[in-house]
């Protein structure tokens, strides 16, 4: 691999080190700096069909600081240093994905080929997978990262920030009716650990398997089996269906021997996931719908409060009023489910429609909806998962927050698509 490819590696490759130092998802924004002297040293560059539509979402996000001092309707915060915080690392990580996309177009293949980029996000999924074990069986490890003893203490203790820079294993919740530990290692919450680790599985997949030798898919095997663990144990209801639609996605959109083959590893994997102790684990989480009054509630005051700025959005959260089960605002000795509920913290789609407004979640959908269309008749292996990964985004942005990491895996994927459309076309 040539010397300008270097940073991407590092973003992948290298990631649990980020972590460990307390980076995490922000090292994209550390490393879009060499990116974007690499882009600038070989104008003119390369720009992807879409790319307007990224501009103006960032171009709205501009436009949505005009906003951050109001406070609407149903909610409660004074303007301050953590909403300007919130705005500028949202606004860092918007530019930093933007510009590792046109980083990643504007590289040759022989500068980066696209085989050694999918088989660096099948290293992130091993990454995974071991945080994901390290969450089940030692869900109390955490420590204090050096990025967070240089932090200043007001800044250190913002609880955003905290789950970005302080490594732990696992977020504990009363899920199940008791505390249940669910693996989040090595990103910065337990649902962008399903998120992520869905997106890293199709690409490991690819690259490992599709793309593989006979000793590629016997690893393949064994990881993907490890991997049911921690999978199970994340009890992340939208990474469960996601891989059930990703395997009618595949059922259906390939053929011949690839269908017959599929078929039959899903029906084995099946029958040996209903005879192992998980699947008891896999059943209660479905009988205790325990987010679902949370979600409805938040969603609602969501649209109720954008409402009042459907254009531009608020260019940040903000605190809901009381919650599902109190108008009280803030826990108390005797309401110790009371609290404030950011809102848009239900999934990347809500966000953007209290930040941007309905605008901005308008651009956003349009943006994946077009990377399928123009994609979709690509059936090669990196084609089908490519368009795979642009339907987890449209599906995970009800559930699942985009920021921080996902984002940067859905935007590695998108330029995966564009690099295979144009290596097709400079083909004769």
């Amino acid at each position: 691999m040539t010397r300008p490819a270097w940073p991407i590696a590092a973003l992948l490759v290298g990631y649990p080190v980020w972590w460990a130092l307390g980076f995490g998802g922000l090292s994209v924004i550390v490393l879009a700096v060499p990116m974007a002297v690499v882009l600038w040293r070989r104008r003119p560059i390369r720009v992807p069909r879409g790319f307007g539509l990224w501009v103006l979402l960032l171009a709205g996000y501009l436009v949505s600081a005009l906003m951050l001092t109001e406070t609407p309707p149903g909610t409660y915060g004074e303007f301050g240093p953590g909403r300007l915080l919130g705005y500028a690392m949202r606004l860092a990580l918007y530019c930093s994905v933007l510009v590792m996309v046109l980083y990643l177009g504007n590289l040759t293949e022989r500068e980066l080929p696209q085989l050694r980029l999918v088989r660096m996000l099948g290293v992130l999924f091993v990454t995974t997978v071991a945080g994901g074990l390290l969450g089940v069986f030692a869900p109390g490890f955490e420590y204090t990262s050096p990025v967070e003893l240089l932090l200043p203490e007001w800044l250190g203790e913002n609880s955003f920030v905290r789950n970005l820079i302080h490594p732990t294993a696992a977020q504990t919740q009363k899920v199940l009716g008791f505390s249940s530990p669910r693996p989040e290692a090595p990103y910065e919450w337990a649902n962008a650990w399903g998120s992520n680790a869905s997106v890293l599985l199709v690409w490991f997949v690819v690259g490992w398997w599709a793309y593989g030798r006979v000793r590629h898919r016997v690893f393949v095997a064994v990881v993907v089996a490890l991997a049911a663990i921690p999978v199970v144990y994340s009890l992340n209801r939208g990474l469960w269906i996601g891989l059930g639609l990703a395997v009618v996605y595949l059922v259906v959109r390939v053929g011949g021997r690839t269908r017959v083959a599929l078929c039959g590893a899903a029906v084995a994997a099946a029958l040996a996931f209903t005879l192992s102790p998980l699947a008891a684990l896999f059943g209660q989480r479905l009988d205790k719908p325990h987010s679902n009054d949370i979600r409805a509630f938040t969603v609602s005051a969501t649209l109720a409060a954008a409402g009042h700025s459907p254009v531009i959005g608020y260019g940040n959260t903000r605190n809901a009023r009381g919650n599902h089960r109190s108008i009280t605002t803030g826990r108390t000795e005797w309401c110790q489910s009371c609290g404030h509920p950011p809102l848009g913290s239900d999934g990347q789609l809500w966000l953007l429609i209290i930040t941007q407004g309905f605008t901005g979640a308008a651009l956003y959908v349009a943006f994946f909806l077009g990377a399928i269309r123009r994609h979709w008749g690509d059936r090669s292996p990196i084609g089908l998962a490519g368009v795979l990964v642009m339907g987890f985004v449209l599906l995970y942005m009800f559930v699942y927050d985009g920021l921080v990491t996902p984002l940067s895996l859905y935007l590695v994927s998108f330029a995966l698509l564009w690099r295979n459309a144009s290596l097709q076309e400079s083909q004769p």
